[in-house]
């Protein structure tokens, strides 16, 4: 089911749905408002039935309600979308939904509705229908209810009149058979009582009966006597013709349903009778139907008798003594075939009865045969009438009749065929033979051996009659027996027949005559059936005779009508096949081997290949003769076998892929020679091949020229040639082909040479000595030409034999074998192609077979894989032959294409070694353009000569494509155009004419071939036409003109392929300009060339108009004063009118004039390009700037007029100093987006050399008393912004590389980015009027450290401090400067200005001019930054903030203290760590305690962490802020810190002897600032700001642990814990402080602490160390070791367990 399909039922289901529900509640509505108008208006005709109105509760009212809109013909107005029949079905299913509920109720309301007067018959049927419907849901219903629906309808059923009347009664006829799956026995009470013997009942009665019946059968059984017996008598009683017609139907229906029960018995409960007492009642009734009703005149009884007869003979017929009886009757059925009854319905009764005679062995009476035979025998030969209908059908089962009779009645049936064969009428003896056919070919049981015998006997007797049918039928007949299995009955008489009508139809049809269609016809299909007949007799006959094995074979070798080929191609494969397999035991071609008796094998494979070069012939019969070599394979050649095997099916598959109408016949000719190749590998060391060649040669003659099967027989015939193994024969075979060849045919001529150069092959030596010795033979010389020596019927002549030879020996070369080609290739083929020329006449046909000759050799050569460095040594000899032949020709005449192949002849030349020098090239282009420019054109009346002069232009083309890699496109047009350019702007007129004229014809050319396809290349059509406009200013009249042509033509060529509208006013224009250009007038032809121009150019789009002043530019100074006027005015023509439009391509238009302006030395002209570039510069500033911008450096003097002219304008110039400065800060800007193309242009990417350079040039330049006020902040800061640039990543930007131009020297040391950046600074720093700044800059040497990368940043942090003191007026604009600067997406432009902001946050000028916040946010920014530097600089930038800002620390301390802490948590390196850890100290310094918050211990918790780091500035960082921190800290976090100052202890006593001077002071500082939080007051201070020695150290140290042993015992023991894990230090002095603090620390302990040590693991990390390579290492372990053994010897001694 389509989509389509399945959408539509969905939508109507789903829409289906929605009506049922819109209009079940709108029929609800309905039915409750008639319900209350009914309560008013009760009729008076149904007072009487008032009861059932109060027991239903107004249920009848409400079916009354629904059956009324059931009969209504339309629906409410709201659901008219909804149609009647949905509104009728809606009300009928919710009668039948009430009915499910109360059935009854429902029920006795419908049958009230019957009772109803005046009812409609619509109205009954709707209400019938429903009760049928019910009556199938509920089944069981009250008995009352069911006994009045019965009354009810059995009256109505049996009152029917009229055809109204009818479709009542068939609806309750139906309501009674509903009613009987349930009811039966009311039911058939009710019908019974109205079948009454004797008296002819309704015909609606005996229709329902047979209904019950067939639905009811063992209900239905007991009653099926009394009903037949009172059906019975009333046949006599029926004389009405619908009477009889029912109680035939109900009689076919009683009968089937008897057959049913009697199948069926053993499911029957109570049997009433058996099968032979239905028979005994039912033979009355057929006798008297067949005895009466038969004969009755109405053709309708007789068809409803007729139809009823078979199923009442399925009962009579298993009855023996009924049987005969019914065998009495035959004739009265036979006699109704020539009534007008439908004859198929009296032969399947006739049938039925024969075959149960043959089934049940009794015969009908054989006195009834001839009868019998002859009404079915007519019938088969006569035509059937019209009135016919089922004709077709009916000789079916005629054939099945004569089968039976067949069977019974043999020798009979016979005799009677045997007397219709004596007869002479065609059709008799065709029927007769058709009838036989059918007895032979009967299935299970098959006929007895007699009745075939006697069936040959009468095929026998017609064997003489050669009319067409009867023969067709004899061989049909022959086929069938053959099919049937009577093969041996055959042999002999019946092969013998199909081999004579094999032989007479193939003749008749190759001998036909005209005005005989007709019988053409008729001998086709005999000839179709007879290959009918043998395929068949060769698929099932054993034993087969070798006469009609070799007849066949001899059919396909000398048979010319290729119709019979496939169908006996076919048969002989299932002979073969069967003899291959050993079926035929008994004949003649029995074998003991796989071999069957064939012609000579080479003879049979040829004539089978050349066939099959046109498979399709014949009905397919490539197919069939390829199965036939496959089954033959081992016959043929039994070393072809296994690889046939392979192959052919392959082979066969192609064939059955394609058709006739897609098949291709080269591939397919291909695939046939690659399987005689391959087949022939097989009889390698035989002689198998050259007996192949000599039937290939041998059917030559057999064929027609042309011919596909002669063309496939040369190239077969090559290639077997080239197979053989012996060379003299193949000689004597190639040498006859030559002198029997036909060299006047062209056909023949041709296949010729294609055998030998398939020969060749793999016998290029043996055709080289056959053509040396045809040559020897004929005795070349002026005189022995001349005559006919060896073929009187074909005179020869010398130039045809010289041409065909050159054109053998060059194809000898195309197809020998590239190992062999460069031997020989040279000599003898290309010499003596050369020789045959040059002692020739070389006449044209001579000339144009050597050029073939040439490029085939060329192509040989070419194709060569492995060529090497093979050089073709007649290439020179060829090439001067091919100029001289041009130059030959009459430069002013064309009569031949030899000037066409001369070229192409050169092209293929031109791609073999040795390669064509530059020279000769030139030489050979310039040789073939004069033989091409010199002719004239030919006359409009010469078409020939018109056909070959095109073919010479194309020619010309086709060489400059192969000199430009055959490039016909856009691009090679242009090489083309090249080419002729300097004939274009020839000084002689007839050469500019003819270049002209070239140009124009190969634009025509080009439009006609790929015009519209391949679009030109962007700026092509503007360079075509800038080559050819300055022409039409051109001192010659015919130049100008053509000219004027050749631009119509690239204008319709454009207007082609951009669809643009050529209107009629522009062509009239044209032609108005090109008729003024005819006149001698100068200021005449100026004016109508600006007015060409102006008529092109709004053809142009704007890069058309780039690539057209392009080349007016480069044709400048080309030509005379008079074409350089004609470019200038057509540019400034253009550039006048387009202008405005040219915004996108200012730059490519100003960059062209600019390189052309200096070589342009007349003052007019250079003026006129001039004001074109100011004309530009009018209207397109922007570009122009940027486009001067991209010019090269170092600036050529052109340039620096420009600009030094722009310097003179003053106002101008600060425009332009502004633009240039906008370049360079678009590269540290954002990003933004153009909204006009200036902007683009303004935003493009420029070389900031040259923009520095310019800036550089143009404030030089300017007056030095502008002091640039409003400009110089900005100007300084976006330099200092490029310089960082250049320092950084983005110094070597695509920009650079893009734009600057290579030039054949470097550029000047002195023009780099840096120092030109910084000569501008200095002069802007000049223009500022503070000598203090300059020297400032000088002194401190602030320029050497900004030209190094490595002291840039601190550079411009001197820089920007000095401007800070010196440049009191800029520095609010620098401070924002500095902020845009950050917000850039420049790196390198974010660390400078990073720099700089470190400067200003030192300064009060952001808080003053409110921009601290943004500043603070992006110095945030730059903090979360993967660069180092930038970080560095953000913290550093942050922590200056309590320098300038002091007040506003407190402020953003949480975003300070946090980001330093992230510095902290996550160092990247050493010098972020170090910054956030010097940030935190400055804005620690500006903090409370209360300030710090709970970053107090995150600090603390860092700054520990960096205590033991390698590197010293982190130790020294880290300490210093410790000791900052402990300043900060009060009262409040005291307890807290007290616990960081324990963590840290450790590590700042060892510390204290750190490596590093500056971090072992910070350190002791540091310790001092956290003494106090101990709280002892026994401990004296530490030593002073110095370093400590060791001595004073362990002095120190020993006080403080003798504290901690009197008061806190147990910290003591965690310090020497933590002591302990310094020994492991990288640092040796603090693995000494450790070991000196160890011991003091082991010393002061308690012996209470020294039980808790483990003695033995201190020991061993204290021998460890004894292994230091530093000295003091290991004296301070040694002595460690000593207090830790006296410690634990006192331990010992204090403890009993230790001693126990």
């Amino acid at each position: 089911m389509c989509i389509w399909q399945r959408t539509k039922r969905f939508l109507v289901v789903f829409f289906g749905s929605i009506q049922k529900r819109t209009l079940r509640k709108e029929l609800e509505e309905e039915m409750a408002e008639a319900a209350v108008d009914s309560n008013e208006e009760v009729s008076e005709e149904t007072e009487d039935l008032g009861f059932l109105e109060e027991i239903d509760g107004g249920t009848f009212q409400q079916v009354t309600n629904l059956l009324n809109i059931m009969e209504s013909e339309s629906a409410k107005s709201d659901v008219a979308w909804a149609g009647p029949d949905m509104r009728k079905t809606l009300a009928s299913v919710i009668i039948t939904e009430k009915a499910n509920s109360k059935p009854s109720v429902v029920m006795n309301a419908l049958i009230r509705c019957l009772q109803m007067p005046k009812i409609s018959t619509q109205r009954k049927v709707n209400i019938y229908n429903i009760l049928q419907e019910i009556i199938q849901q509920e089944g069981e219903l009250e008995e009352q209810c069911v006994q009045r629906l019965v009354a009810i309808a059995s009256k109505e059923m049996r009152e029917a009149s009229e055809m109204e009347g009818y479709v009542k009664a068939e609806v309750a006829s139906d309501t009674l058979v509903a009613l009987s799956r349930n009811h039966f026995s009311l039911v058939m009470y009710e019908l019974q009582h109205h079948l009454k013997p004797l008296n002819l009942t309704d015909e609606f009665v005996i229709v329902t009966l047979a209904k019950l019946a067939n639905g009811n059968v063992f209900e239905f059984m007991p009653y099926m006597g009394i009903t037949l017996a009172t059906i019975f008598t009333m046949l006599r009683l029926a004389n009405e013709a619908k009477m009889r017609q029912v109680i035939c139907g109900a009689m076919e229906t009683f009968c089937e349903t008897v057959q049913f029960y009697l199948k069926h018995l053993e499911d029957s409960v109570y049997p009433v009778m058996n099968e032979e007492q239905f028979a005994t009642k039912l033979f009355p009734m057929y006798r008297y139907f067949v005895t009466v009703w038969l004969r009755n005149d109405n053709s309708e009884v007789k068809l409803g008798v007729i139809k009823s007869l078979r199923p009442m003979l399925n009962l009579l017929l298993p009855n023996d003594d009924l049987r005969e009886q019914v065998y009495d009757y035959i004739p009265l059925l036979l006699a109704e075939y020539q009534g007008r009854l439908e004859a198929l319905f009296i032969t399947q009764v006739l049938r039925q009865i024969l075959e149960v005679s043959v089934i049940t062995n009794t015969p009908v009476p054989h006195m009834q045969l001839h009868t019998i035979f002859t009404e079915l025998h007519v019938q088969v030969c006569t035509k059937a009438p019209a009135q016919q209908q089922h004709s077709g059908q009916n000789l079916t089962e005629i054939v099945h009749c004569f089968i039976a009779l067949a069977r019974s009645y043999p020798k009979e049936l016979m005799k009677f065929f045997l007397s219709q064969m004596e007869m002479s009428k065609e059709a008799t003896r065709v029927g007769t033979l058709t009838l036989i056919r059918a007895v032979v070919s009967a299935d299970e049981p098959k006929m007895n051996m007699r009745t075939i015998c006697l069936a040959i006997k009468v095929v026998k007797n017609a064997l003489s009659d050669t009319r067409s049918k009867v023969r067709m039928a004899i061989l049909r007949v022959i086929g069938q027996l053959a099919l049937s299995g009577y093969q041996d009955r055959i042999k002999g008489w019946g092969l013998k027949y199909v081999s004579v009508q094999l032989t007479l139809s193939t003749y008749k049809l190759t001998n036909r005559r005209e005005n005989f269609y007709q019988r053409d016809l008729e001998e086709k299909m005999v000839h179709k059936v007879t290959m009918d007949t043998v395929r068949i007799i060769t698929s099932s006959v054993s034993g087969m005779t070798n006469e009609f094995w070799v007849r066949l074979l001899c059919y396909i070798m000398e048979t010319d009508y290729t119709e019979a080929l496939t169908p006996i191609c076919i048969s002989l494969t299932n002979l073969a096949e069967r003899q291959l397999h050993g079926k035929d035991v008994g004949g003649n071609m029995a074998s003991h081997s796989r071999h069957v008796d064939l012609p000579a094998p080479q003879k049979l494979l040829a004539r089978l290949l050349v066939l099959m070069s046109s498979p399709y012939k014949g009905e397919g019969r490539g197919i069939a003769m390829l199965n036939l070599l496959r089954t033959l394979s081992q016959s043929i050649a039994p070393s072809m076998a296994d690889m046939w095997e392979l192959e052919i099916p392959l082979l066969v598959q192609y064939l059955e892929e394609h058709t006739e109408f897609t098949w291709n016949q080269k591939t397919w000719e291909d695939k046939l020679i690659q399987f005689l190749r391959n087949s022939l590998k097989k009889t390698r060391g035989s002689s198998w091949s050259l007996r192949l060649s000599k039937e290939l040669n041998n059917q030559i003659e057999s064929f027609d020229s042309p011919s596909l099967e002669k063309a496939f027989l040369y190239r077969a015939l090559g290639f077997t040639l080239a197979t053989g193994l012996e060379a003299n024969k193949v000689e004597v075979l190639l040498l006859e082909l030559l002198f029997k060849t036909d060299y006047s045919n062209d056909f023949d001529r041709e296949g010729v040479i294609l055998c030998f150069g398939l020969c060749a092959r793999g016998q290029v030596k043996t055709v080289l000595n056959v053509l040396y010795d045809f040559e020897e033979r004929i005795q070349e010389s002026e005189q022995s030409w001349q005559i006919g020596a060896w073929r009187k019927d074909h005179p020869w002549r010398r130039e045809t034999v010289k041409s065909a030879l050159m054109v053998t020996y060059s194809c000898v070369a195309a197809y020998c074998h590239p190992q062999m080609l460069l031997t020989h290739v040279g000599k003898p083929i290309t010499v003596k192609i050369i020789h045959h020329y040059s002692s020739s006449c070389q006449d044209i046909s001579l000339k144009l077979a050597f050029m073939k000759s040439i490029m085939q050799v060329a192509n040989a050569i070419k194709n060569v894989e492995y060529l090497e460095d093979f050089q073709f040594a007649q290439k020179a000899t060829v090439t001067s032959i091919i100029t001289d032949i041009l130059k030959a020709e009459p430069p002013d005449s064309l009569v031949s294409p030899v000037r066409t192949m001369a070229m192409d002849a050169l092209v293929h030349l031109s791609k073999l070694k040795p390669f064509y020098s530059v020279e000769e090239n030139s030489e050979l282009m310039d040789i073939s353009l004069h033989a091409v420019i010199s002719l004239q054109p030919p006359g409009e009346d010469n078409d020939s000569i018109k056909i070959l002069y095109t073919n010479a232009m194309s020619a010309l083309v086709q060489l400059m494509e192969g000199l430009m890699q055959r490039q016909l496109d856009p691009k090679g047009l242009q090489e083309m155009v090249h080419l002729l350019e300097k004939w274009i702007l020839s000084e002689k007129e007839c050469e500019r004419e003819k270049a002209m004229n070239l140009h124009l014809r190969l634009m025509q050319i080009y439009v006609q071939s790929v015009g519209v396809c391949i679009p030109l290349k962007l700026g092509q059509f503007g360079t075509l036409v800038g080559l050819v406009a300055p022409c039409t200013c051109d001192p010659h009249r015919r130049t100008r003109v053509a000219s004027t042509d050749v631009l119509s033509s690239l204008l319709d060529l454009h207007a082609s392929q951009t669809c643009s509208l050529w209107d009629a006013s522009k062509e009239k224009e044209l032609m108005k300009c090109k008729e003024d250009l005819k006149g001698p007038d100068e200021e005449t032809i100026f004016c109508a060339s600006s007015r060409i121009a102006k008529v092109v150019c709004m053809e142009f789009n704007c890069d058309e108009v780039v690539s057209l002043i392009q080349k007016l530019c480069e044709n400048i100074g080309a030509m005379d004063l008079q074409h350089d006027k004609a470019s200038v005015t057509w540019i400034g023509t253009f550039l006048q009118m387009r202008v405005k439009e040219l915004e996108d391509k200012v730059a490519e238009i100003l960059g062209t004039i600019l390189a052309h302006l200096p070589v342009v030395d007349h003052l007019e002209v250079r003026r006129l390009l001039i004001e074109g570039i100011l004309l530009l510069a009018h209207y397109h500033q922007e570009t122009v700037l940027t486009s001067l911008l991209r010019q090269p450096l170092p600036m050529e003097s052109h340039l620096t007029e420009v600009w030094q002219a722009v310097a003179e304008n003053l106002p101008f110039a600060r425009t332009m100093l502004h633009g240039l400065m906008g370049r360079l800060q678009s590269r540290f800007s954002p990003r933004t987006n153009a909204t006009s193309k200036a902007d683009i242009w303004r935003l493009a990417a420029v070389d900031p050399l040259m923009t520095l350079c310019t800036i550089h040039l143009l404030v030089e330049k300017m007056d030095r008393d502008d002091r640039l006020l409003d400009l110089l902040p900005d100007l300084i800061y976006t330099l200092l912004l490029q310089l960082s640039s250049s320092h950084g990543p983005e110094a070597s930007s695509p920009v650079l590389k893009t734009w600057r131009l290579v030039h054949t020297g470097t550029l000047p040391e002195e023009v780099n980015l840096q120092r030109i950046t910084i000569k501008s600074m200095q002069l802007l720093f000049r223009r500022v009027n503070s000598e203090r700044l300059v020297c400032g800059l000088e002194e401190q040497g602030v320029w050497s450290l900004l030209e190094n990368s490595a002291t840039f940043l601190e550079g411009v942090g001197l820089l920007a401090r000095l401007c800070l003191q010196n440049m009191e007026g800029y520095r609010q604009r620098l401070s924002e400067l500095v902020l845009r600067g950050m917000d850039t997406e420049v790196l390198s432009c974010r660390i400078s200005s990073t720099a700089v902001c470190v400067e200003f946050m030192s300064d009060p000028i952001l808080y003053q001019e409110k921009l601290l916040k943004p500043a603070v946010f992006m110095l945030e920014r730059g903090v979360d930054q993967e660069d180092e530097a930038l970080r560095m600089l953000s913290l550093r930038a942050l922590g200056n903030m309590a320098l300038g800002a002091p007040k506003k620390v407190k402020q953003y301390r949480k975003l300070l203290l946090e980001k330093c802490l992230c510095s902290l948590r996550e160092p990247t390196s050493t010098s972020v760590a170090s910054e956030g850890m010097a940030a935190l100290t400055k804005i620690l310094a500006e903090l409370r305690e209360g300030d710090v918050g709970p970053s107090l211990e995150a600090i603390s918790e860092q700054c520990r962490a960096f205590f033991d780091n390698e590197s010293e500035m982190l130790r020294f960082k880290a300490f210093v802020l410790f000791g900052t921190l402990a300043k900060v800290v009060r009262i409040s976090k005291k307890h807290l810190f007290k616990v960081e100052v324990k963590k840290a202890w450790v590590s700042l006593m060892l510390h204290c002897q750190d490596p590093c001077s500056c971090t072992a002071r910070a350190c002791m500082e540091t310790m001092f600032q956290c003494l106090h939080f101990w709280g002892p007051k026994g401990l004296e201070s530490p030593p002073g700001q110095r370093a400590a020695s060791t001595d004073e150290m362990m002095v120190f140290q020993t006080t403080v642990c003798s504290v901690l042993t009197q008061k806190k015992p147990a910290v003591l023991y965690s310090f020497l814990l933590e002591t302990i894990t310094y020994v492991r230090s990288s640092l040796s002095s603090i693995r000494v402080a450790a070991c000196n603090l160890a011991g003091i620390i082991m010393k002061q302990m308690s012996a209470s602490y020294l039980k808790k040590l483990d003695f033995p693991a201190l020991r061993n990390s204290l021998q460890e160390l004894q292994l230091d390579s530093d000295p003091g290492v290991r004296r301070a372990a040694l002595e460690t070791l000593k207090i830790l053994d006296n410690c634990s010897q006192h331990g010992l001694r204090a403890s009993p367990e230790g001693v126990s």
